[in-house]
């Protein structure tokens, strides 16, 4: 399953988001629900008790859409939460791929909804709007009403911390979603029918790999008679399918967004020497023709063409956070691909990165345009319950999944709590399909029945326990979400895309050839330099130095 690894801010936000955030909002005239405050004049039931309100009561709820739910307005779970709330919800269904953009004109605009679910509202969003009024602070609410918040935050100790703006207001209700396998994500798969052919081992080494590489390339491991091995293959989207992912760890170790802490310094790994050593290995590989020159070009959904090819399997190694994202779970070849672990590169580093957080803030967040925020807030407090999860990202007990018998075992080697019946990812109309709060902590996850008939979560929880857990970095060398000021944050997103189209594309054109690492090398440094690098470090060491000091 998907899982949104949480930072609490993107340093790829957009300026456009950013520039929509410091605009001014149009508030609605009148007493703004933004600064009310619970208290006995909610037109809700207690805390606990359902329905919410004992009146029909109406949400206009925004959502981010999604490929695999048919129908919100009709989907089985809302009319389920319906029933069960007295809440009726009246969807706007943002576009999958534009949500982004709808959200930021909608805020500038003032033409907002009650409720932003799964928009995936930025804590520079939240504190700027928070602190105008147009977002409710949840912080009362939460106090008087948070049956399943307060749960929550006694079971993942972090999340607290991570949801509450610099202004000491909570502003949005999470998802918080643990997922094992994720928390490790950056793999690299390999067709073991062809390891098994040549007579080959499981590379551990990068020497190791470069010769099974060529093996592959070379000696018609698909049997066809034909050239047509691909021996490595990567795409520019994810999760966790470029290059610069896997293969650098074996150089040095840097966390999911290439940064890395040493000695109490905020510092990034691609103007590292050990940077420039990885990027000559890829080098070789690529001019010996072992990468595909697609890796740098194609999408996950073309290189999933390149994983089902139906004639014949041509590609050897894939880089990807899961199998899924080249080929189906129901595919003969699901099974065959298996993970490599982390390669030990020649200064003797075997290392993998590690995001141990795990709570995606801004995915209910309520308006000033609500007339009843307690009734919203209970809505959202309810979809963190265990069943409210199960049914939003599962679907029906009993029909989408059940609570297995006694004795049957989990992934962790304990009783299963859970079952799921039904493959997810698939078109349907009976859950949110993961959108919007949901609590799945590890524990939870992990619960889940070990079952043969779906053995997409035990192929990667056990592949993860046993290839990536043991080389995974510390935590103190992790750069952990942090809060930037609004200033702070405009510039660094500034500062982060000329930073980063820049070192993508020295990546590409440097292991492609099309420029020389050795004579290169300095001017990128210098380059980098010119783009302000160190105001962009000195920004991250400021913020991160202020997320101690509160340790």
């Amino acid at each position: 399953m998907k899982k949104r690894l949480t930072v609490l801010l993107s340093v790829t936000t957009s300026l456009a988001l950013l520039a929509s955030a410091c605009s001014t909002p149009n508030k609605p005239e009148g007493n703004a629900a933004g600064n009310k405050e619970a208290g006995s004049s909610d037109q809700v039931t207690e805390a606990g008790v359902f329905p919410i309100t004992k009146e029909k009561t109406t949400l206009k709820v925004m959502v981010k859409g999604s490929s695999i739910v048919e129908n919100f307005a009709t989907n089985e779970f809302t009319k389920w939460l319906e029933d069960k709330t007295n809440i009726h919800i009246d969807w706007e269904v943002a576009p999958e791929k534009t949500f982004q953009e709808k959200l930021n004109v909608s805020l500038a605009s003032g033409d907002y909804p009650d409720v932003l679910l799964n928009m995936s509202v930025s804590p520079i969003q939240q504190s700027i709007y928070g602190k105008d009024g147009v977002f409710v602070a949840l912080n009362p609410y939460i106090d008087k009403y948070g049956v399943e918040m307060k749960k929550m935050f006694q079971q993942v100790d972090y999340a607290k911390g991570l949801m509450t703006m610099p202004d000491g207001n909570i502003y949005s209700v999470p998802q918080v979603n643990e997922c094992y396998h994720c928390a490790l994500g950056q793999k690299m798969w390999i067709y073991k029918p062809w390891l098994d052919k040549l007579g080959l081992k499981m590379p551990t080494t990068t020497d190791e790999f470069y010769q099974v590489l060529k093996a592959f390339k070379e000696k018609d491991p698909n049997g066809n008679g034909k050239p047509d091995e691909i021996a490595l293959v990567g795409a520019t989207n994810g999760p966790s399918s470029t290059l610069d992912l896997f293969l650098t760890g074996s150089f040095l170790e840097k966390d999911f967004n290439l940064r890395f802490v040493k000695d109490g310094k905020v510092q990034v790994a691609y103007n590292q020497p050990e940077w420039k050593e990885a990027l000559k290995y890829m080098n070789k590989l690529y001019a010996e023709g072992l990468i595909a020159p697609q890796s740098f070009t194609q999408d996950r959904n073309q290189l999933k063409q390149m994983g089902l090819n139906p004639e014949i399997p041509i590609a050897g190694v894939i880089a990807s956070q899961n199998q899924t994202v080249f080929v189906d779970v129901d595919s003969p070849r699901f099974k065959d691909y298996v993970s490599i672990p982390p390669l030990k590169g020649p200064a003797g580093v075997r290392s993998t990165a590690y995001n141990p957080y795990a709570v995606s803030t801004g995915q209910f967040v309520i308006t000033n345009k609500t007339k009843n925020p307690a009734a919203a807030y209970r809505l959202a407090d309810l979809l963190l319950s265990e069943e409210v999860t199960l049914r939003s990202t599962q679907g029906r007990p009993d029909q989408e999944w059940v609570r297995p018998a006694q004795g049957e075992l989990a992934l962790n080697g304990k009783q299963a709590i859970w079952k799921p019946i039904v493959t997810f990812g698939k078109l349907q109309n009976i859950h949110w399909a993961q959108s919007g709060p949901s609590l799945r902590t590890n524990e939870w996850r992990l619960s889940v029945a070990a079952d043969p008939k779906n053995p997409l979560e035990i192929i990667l929880y056990n592949e993860t326990k046993d290839n990536y857990f043991p080389y995974k970095i510390d935590v103190s060398k992790i750069v952990p979400p942090i809060f930037f000021t609004n200033e702070q944050a405009e510039e660094l997103a500034n500062l982060e895309k000329t930073i980063t189209d820049y070192r993508t594309e020295f990546f590409a054109k440097t292991v492609t050839g099309a420029l020389d690492i050795d004579k290169e090398w300095n001017n990128y440094l210098a380059t980098l330099d010119k783009m302000n690098l160190k105001r962009y470090l000195d920004i991250y060491q400021q913020a991160y130095t202020q997320f101690k000091s509160k340790k």
